[in-house]
Protein backbone atom coordinates (compact mmCIF):
# COMPACT_ATOMS: atom_id res chain seq x y z
CA UNK A 1 0.00 0.00 0.00
CA UNK A 2 1.20 3.23 -0.77
CA UNK A 3 1.51 6.25 1.77
CA UNK A 4 -1.22 8.84 1.73
CA UNK A 5 -1.05 12.24 0.74
CA UNK A 6 -4.81 13.19 2.34
CA UNK A 7 -4.86 14.77 5.55
CA UNK A 8 -6.15 12.87 8.24
CA UNK A 9 -9.15 15.20 8.69
CA UNK A 10 -9.71 14.54 5.03
CA UNK A 11 -8.70 10.52 5.52
CA UNK A 12 -11.44 10.50 8.90
CA UNK A 13 -14.11 12.28 7.08
CA UNK A 14 -13.88 10.05 3.86
CA UNK A 15 -14.40 6.76 6.41
CA UNK A 16 -16.97 9.15 8.10
CA UNK A 17 -18.95 9.06 4.64
CA UNK A 18 -18.63 5.28 3.87
CA UNK A 19 -19.97 4.45 7.20
CA UNK A 20 -22.96 7.06 6.78
CA UNK A 21 -23.51 5.76 3.32
CA UNK A 22 -23.52 2.59 4.19
CA UNK A 23 -26.09 3.53 6.95
CA UNK A 24 -28.33 5.29 4.23
CA UNK A 25 -28.17 2.48 1.86
CA UNK A 26 -29.23 -0.34 4.80
CA UNK A 27 -31.71 1.63 6.02
CA UNK A 28 -33.26 2.75 2.79
CA UNK A 29 -33.53 -0.79 2.02
CA UNK A 30 -35.33 -1.69 4.66
CA UNK A 31 -38.58 0.12 2.98
CA UNK A 32 -39.08 -2.48 0.11
CA UNK A 33 -41.11 -5.41 0.35
CA UNK A 34 -41.83 -4.84 4.07
CA UNK A 35 -44.95 -2.96 3.33
CA UNK A 36 -47.92 -3.76 1.09
CA UNK A 37 -48.02 -0.62 -0.37
CA UNK A 38 -46.23 2.47 -0.66
CA UNK A 39 -48.65 4.46 1.54
CA UNK A 40 -48.24 1.54 4.29
CA UNK A 41 -44.10 2.53 3.95
CA UNK A 42 -44.85 6.54 3.84
CA UNK A 43 -47.24 6.50 6.73
CA UNK A 44 -44.57 4.40 9.20
CA UNK A 45 -41.89 7.07 7.86
CA UNK A 46 -43.64 10.24 8.59
CA UNK A 47 -44.09 8.65 12.30
CA UNK A 48 -40.82 7.86 12.24
CA UNK A 49 -41.15 4.11 13.38
CA UNK A 50 -37.97 2.33 13.00
CA UNK A 51 -37.87 -0.94 11.48
CA UNK A 52 -37.36 -3.41 13.79
CA UNK A 53 -36.01 -6.11 11.42
CA UNK A 54 -31.90 -7.15 12.19
CA UNK A 55 -29.53 -7.12 10.20
CA UNK A 56 -29.89 -4.24 8.21
CA UNK A 57 -28.16 -5.78 5.12
CA UNK A 58 -26.57 -2.74 2.60
CA UNK A 59 -26.40 -3.61 -0.71
CA UNK A 60 -24.45 -2.93 -3.92
CA UNK A 61 -24.62 0.87 -3.39
CA UNK A 62 -22.23 0.04 -0.25
CA UNK A 63 -20.65 -2.69 -1.89
CA UNK A 64 -19.47 -0.74 -4.59
CA UNK A 65 -18.58 2.81 -2.25
CA UNK A 66 -16.10 0.20 -0.63
CA UNK A 67 -13.79 -0.44 -3.52
CA UNK A 68 -13.90 2.83 -4.08
CA UNK A 69 -13.04 3.54 -0.70
CA UNK A 70 -10.24 0.58 -0.85
CA UNK A 71 -8.66 2.45 -4.38
CA UNK A 72 -8.37 5.63 -2.20
CA UNK A 73 -6.10 3.69 0.77
CA UNK A 74 -4.43 2.25 -2.05
CA UNK A 75 -3.36 4.72 -4.48
CA UNK A 76 -5.02 8.12 -3.14
CA UNK A 77 -6.78 8.28 -6.17
CA UNK A 78 -8.80 6.43 -8.74
CA UNK A 79 -7.11 4.00 -11.30
CA UNK A 80 -9.94 3.07 -13.22
CA UNK A 81 -8.33 -0.46 -14.46
CA UNK A 82 -7.44 -1.47 -10.80
CA UNK A 83 -11.02 -0.01 -10.09
CA UNK A 84 -12.62 -1.85 -13.04
CA UNK A 85 -10.97 -4.72 -11.05
CA UNK A 86 -12.34 -4.79 -7.72
CA UNK A 87 -15.50 -3.97 -9.42
CA UNK A 88 -15.81 -7.25 -11.22
CA UNK A 89 -14.04 -9.19 -8.32
CA UNK A 90 -16.74 -7.72 -5.80
CA UNK A 91 -19.45 -8.66 -8.24
CA UNK A 92 -18.57 -11.88 -8.36
CA UNK A 93 -17.57 -13.08 -4.98
CA UNK A 94 -21.20 -11.66 -3.92
CA UNK A 95 -23.79 -10.73 -6.84
CA UNK A 96 -26.60 -11.21 -4.55
CA UNK A 97 -26.61 -7.18 -3.33
CA UNK A 98 -29.24 -6.02 -5.88
CA UNK A 99 -27.06 -4.87 -8.74
CA UNK A 100 -28.77 -3.35 -11.63
CA UNK A 101 -29.33 -4.84 -14.86
CA UNK A 102 -26.53 -3.31 -16.68
CA UNK A 103 -23.92 -3.65 -14.20
CA UNK A 104 -25.04 -7.65 -14.26
CA UNK A 105 -23.81 -7.23 -17.99
CA UNK A 106 -20.92 -5.50 -17.51
CA UNK A 107 -19.05 -6.55 -14.45
CA UNK A 108 -18.45 -10.29 -15.24
CA UNK A 109 -16.39 -9.05 -18.11
CA UNK A 110 -14.54 -6.54 -16.15
CA UNK A 111 -13.56 -9.43 -13.66
CA UNK A 112 -11.75 -10.92 -16.47
CA UNK A 113 -10.93 -8.15 -18.86
CA UNK A 114 -10.26 -5.10 -16.42
CA UNK A 115 -8.92 -3.18 -19.10
CA UNK A 116 -11.27 -3.22 -21.07
CA UNK A 117 -13.47 -0.76 -19.03
CA UNK A 118 -13.46 2.03 -21.44
CA UNK A 119 -14.81 0.13 -23.95
CA UNK A 120 -17.11 -2.24 -22.21
CA UNK A 121 -19.03 0.34 -20.43
CA UNK A 122 -19.44 2.00 -23.75
CA UNK A 123 -21.60 -0.45 -24.80
CA UNK A 124 -24.10 -0.82 -22.39
CA UNK A 125 -27.86 1.00 -23.35
CA UNK A 126 -27.19 0.56 -26.85
CA UNK A 127 -23.77 2.54 -27.26
CA UNK A 128 -25.07 5.16 -25.34
CA UNK A 129 -23.81 4.27 -21.63
CA UNK A 130 -25.40 4.37 -18.73
CA UNK A 131 -27.11 7.65 -17.35
CA UNK A 132 -28.37 5.76 -14.07
CA UNK A 133 -27.59 6.60 -10.39
CA UNK A 134 -24.73 3.97 -9.97
CA UNK A 135 -21.99 6.37 -10.00
CA UNK A 136 -23.62 8.72 -8.42
CA UNK A 137 -24.30 6.31 -5.50
CA UNK A 138 -20.92 5.29 -4.28
CA UNK A 139 -18.52 8.16 -4.80
CA UNK A 140 -19.16 10.76 -1.35
CA UNK A 141 -16.04 9.17 0.11
CA UNK A 142 -13.97 10.47 -2.75
CA UNK A 143 -15.35 13.28 -2.54
CA UNK A 144 -14.64 14.06 1.53
CA UNK A 145 -10.86 12.53 0.47
CA UNK A 146 -10.44 15.54 -1.78
CA UNK A 147 -12.39 18.10 -0.02
CA UNK A 148 -9.75 20.78 0.12
CA UNK A 149 -9.60 20.38 -3.88
CA UNK A 150 -12.66 20.85 -5.52
CA UNK A 151 -11.43 20.38 -9.09
CA UNK A 152 -9.75 17.34 -7.91
CA UNK A 153 -12.73 15.90 -6.72
CA UNK A 154 -14.61 16.83 -9.67
CA UNK A 155 -11.57 14.99 -11.69
CA UNK A 156 -11.67 11.93 -9.63
CA UNK A 157 -15.16 11.46 -9.60
CA UNK A 158 -15.28 11.52 -13.13
CA UNK A 159 -12.47 8.79 -12.99
CA UNK A 160 -14.48 6.30 -11.07
CA UNK A 161 -17.94 6.78 -12.98
CA UNK A 162 -16.15 6.40 -16.26
CA UNK A 163 -15.04 2.71 -15.01
CA UNK A 164 -19.01 1.36 -15.34
CA UNK A 165 -20.88 4.77 -16.40
CA UNK A 166 -19.85 6.14 -20.24
CA UNK A 167 -22.83 8.72 -19.97
CA UNK A 168 -22.36 12.36 -19.41
CA UNK A 169 -25.07 12.24 -17.19
CA UNK A 170 -23.96 9.03 -15.04
CA UNK A 171 -20.59 11.02 -14.86
CA UNK A 172 -22.00 14.42 -13.83
CA UNK A 173 -24.45 12.45 -11.03
CA UNK A 174 -21.04 11.31 -9.64
CA UNK A 175 -19.50 14.59 -9.75
CA UNK A 176 -22.09 16.16 -8.38
CA UNK A 177 -22.42 13.97 -5.28
CA UNK A 178 -18.79 14.30 -4.97
CA UNK A 179 -18.53 18.12 -4.87
CA UNK A 180 -21.27 18.16 -1.80
CA UNK A 181 -19.51 15.81 0.09
CA UNK A 182 -16.14 17.81 -0.51
CA UNK A 183 -18.36 21.28 0.41
CA UNK A 184 -19.99 18.89 3.48
CA UNK A 185 -16.61 17.78 4.94
CA UNK A 186 -15.15 21.17 4.87
CA UNK A 187 -17.83 22.31 7.57
CA UNK A 188 -16.21 20.05 9.99
CA UNK A 189 -16.87 22.33 13.50
CA UNK A 190 -19.58 22.59 15.98
CA UNK A 191 -19.23 26.59 15.96
CA UNK A 192 -22.57 27.10 14.49
CA UNK A 193 -23.70 29.12 11.25
CA UNK A 194 -23.58 32.56 9.78
CA UNK A 195 -26.59 34.36 8.41
CA UNK A 196 -25.91 33.02 4.64
CA UNK A 197 -26.24 29.34 5.73
CA UNK A 198 -22.15 29.06 5.84
CA UNK A 199 -20.18 27.54 8.76
CA UNK A 200 -17.44 29.85 10.45
CA UNK A 201 -15.02 28.59 7.75
CA UNK A 202 -17.01 29.64 5.18
CA UNK A 203 -18.26 26.38 4.28
CA UNK A 204 -21.35 26.44 2.53
CA UNK A 205 -24.85 24.96 3.83
CA UNK A 206 -28.27 24.63 2.50
CA UNK A 207 -29.12 26.60 -1.10
CA UNK A 208 -25.65 27.85 -0.91
CA UNK A 209 -24.29 24.36 -0.90
CA UNK A 210 -26.37 23.53 -3.86
CA UNK A 211 -25.77 26.34 -6.00
CA UNK A 212 -21.91 26.06 -5.77
CA UNK A 213 -22.48 22.17 -6.82
CA UNK A 214 -24.46 22.99 -9.51
CA UNK A 215 -21.95 25.82 -10.49
CA UNK A 216 -19.55 23.12 -10.88
CA UNK A 217 -21.47 20.29 -12.54
CA UNK A 218 -21.28 19.78 -15.96
CA UNK A 219 -24.16 21.16 -18.43
CA UNK A 220 -27.17 18.41 -18.26
CA UNK A 221 -30.06 17.32 -16.54
CA UNK A 222 -28.18 16.43 -13.58
CA UNK A 223 -26.80 20.43 -12.94
CA UNK A 224 -30.47 21.84 -14.17
CA UNK A 225 -31.74 19.23 -11.20
CA UNK A 226 -29.23 20.61 -8.56
CA UNK A 227 -30.18 24.27 -9.52
CA UNK A 228 -33.70 23.44 -9.41
CA UNK A 229 -33.14 21.94 -5.37
CA UNK A 230 -31.23 25.17 -4.69
CA UNK A 231 -34.12 27.20 -5.45
CA UNK A 232 -36.69 24.72 -3.53
CA UNK A 233 -37.82 26.15 -0.06
CA UNK A 234 -35.80 24.14 2.96
CA UNK A 235 -39.38 24.36 4.44
CA UNK A 236 -40.95 22.13 1.48
CA UNK A 237 -42.45 18.35 2.46
CA UNK A 238 -39.83 16.15 1.49
CA UNK A 239 -42.54 14.04 -0.28
CA UNK A 240 -43.13 17.69 -2.56
CA UNK A 241 -39.54 17.82 -3.13
CA UNK A 242 -39.43 14.21 -4.69
CA UNK A 243 -42.65 14.93 -6.61
CA UNK A 244 -40.60 18.03 -8.67
CA UNK A 245 -37.16 16.91 -7.96
CA UNK A 246 -37.02 12.82 -8.49
CA UNK A 247 -37.01 10.23 -5.93
CA UNK A 248 -34.83 8.01 -8.23
CA UNK A 249 -37.96 5.76 -9.58
CA UNK A 250 -36.60 6.23 -13.20
CA UNK A 251 -32.76 4.82 -11.72
CA UNK A 252 -31.26 7.89 -13.66
CA UNK A 253 -28.67 10.25 -11.90
CA UNK A 254 -30.70 13.25 -12.70
CA UNK A 255 -33.92 11.96 -11.15
CA UNK A 256 -31.82 10.16 -7.89
CA UNK A 257 -28.96 13.23 -7.28
CA UNK A 258 -31.07 16.59 -6.94
CA UNK A 259 -33.52 15.60 -4.09
CA UNK A 260 -30.74 13.43 -2.46
CA UNK A 261 -28.28 16.27 -2.24
CA UNK A 262 -31.60 18.90 -1.22
CA UNK A 263 -32.34 16.58 1.92
CA UNK A 264 -29.19 16.79 2.62
CA UNK A 265 -28.03 19.97 2.18
CA UNK A 266 -30.56 21.06 4.83
CA UNK A 267 -29.87 18.78 7.32
CA UNK A 268 -26.08 19.18 7.06
CA UNK A 269 -25.89 18.98 10.99
CA UNK A 270 -28.40 15.61 11.39
CA UNK A 271 -27.94 12.57 9.64
CA UNK A 272 -31.19 10.90 11.34
CA UNK A 273 -33.15 13.85 10.19
CA UNK A 274 -31.63 13.89 6.76
CA UNK A 275 -32.19 10.38 6.24
CA UNK A 276 -35.80 10.14 7.06
CA UNK A 277 -36.37 12.99 4.83
CA UNK A 278 -34.96 11.56 2.40
CA UNK A 279 -37.06 8.41 3.07
CA UNK A 280 -39.96 10.39 2.73
CA UNK A 281 -39.58 10.81 -0.71
CA UNK A 282 -40.05 6.60 -1.52
CA UNK A 283 -38.81 5.68 -4.97
CA UNK A 284 -35.29 4.16 -5.09
CA UNK A 285 -35.03 4.90 -1.03
CA UNK A 286 -31.94 3.10 -0.59
CA UNK A 287 -30.00 4.31 -3.23
CA UNK A 288 -31.15 8.44 -2.28
CA UNK A 289 -30.46 7.75 1.45
CA UNK A 290 -27.11 6.71 0.50
CA UNK A 291 -26.02 9.60 -1.44
CA UNK A 292 -27.55 11.76 1.28
CA UNK A 293 -26.06 9.53 4.16
CA UNK A 294 -22.70 9.92 2.25
CA UNK A 295 -22.56 13.40 2.44
CA UNK A 296 -23.94 14.27 5.37
CA UNK A 297 -22.12 12.01 7.36
CA UNK A 298 -18.70 13.51 5.32
CA UNK A 299 -19.33 16.57 7.93
CA UNK A 300 -21.41 14.70 11.10
CA UNK A 301 -20.09 11.04 11.06
CA UNK A 302 -22.28 9.23 12.82
CA UNK A 303 -22.87 12.04 15.29
CA UNK A 304 -26.55 11.19 16.54
CA UNK A 305 -27.40 8.11 15.71
CA UNK A 306 -29.29 6.23 17.46
CA UNK A 307 -27.37 2.92 19.24
CA UNK A 308 -29.91 0.65 17.75
CA UNK A 309 -29.17 2.14 14.16
CA UNK A 310 -26.06 1.35 14.27
CA UNK A 311 -26.08 -2.09 15.80
CA UNK A 312 -28.78 -2.96 13.39
CA UNK A 313 -26.77 -2.10 10.46
CA UNK A 314 -24.43 -4.70 8.87
CA UNK A 315 -21.35 -4.24 9.32
CA UNK A 316 -18.53 -3.38 7.07
CA UNK A 317 -15.27 -5.70 6.54
CA UNK A 318 -12.29 -5.53 9.05
CA UNK A 319 -10.15 -4.14 6.60
CA UNK A 320 -11.65 -0.81 6.46
CA UNK A 321 -11.12 -0.42 10.51
CA UNK A 322 -7.47 -1.85 9.98
CA UNK A 323 -7.00 1.00 7.47
CA UNK A 324 -7.01 3.46 9.91
CA UNK A 325 -5.53 1.34 12.48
Amino acid sequence: MTVPTATATARQAARDALEGLALGDAFGERWFGLFRTPAEAFEQIRARRTPAESPWHWTDDTAMALCVHRALLDQDGVNRTQLAAMFGATFLADPGRGYGHGMKRLLPVLAEHPQRWETEAATLFDGQGSLGNGAAMRVAPLGAWFAEDLDEAAEQARYSAEVTHAHPEGIAGAVAVALAAALAARGRTDGGRTDDGRTPDGAPAGAELLREVAARTPDGAVRDGVAAAADLPAATEPWRAADLLGNGQRIRASDTVPFALWSAAHHLDSLTDALWTTAEGLGDVDTTCAVTGGVVAARTGLSGVPAAWRERREGLPGWVAEAEG
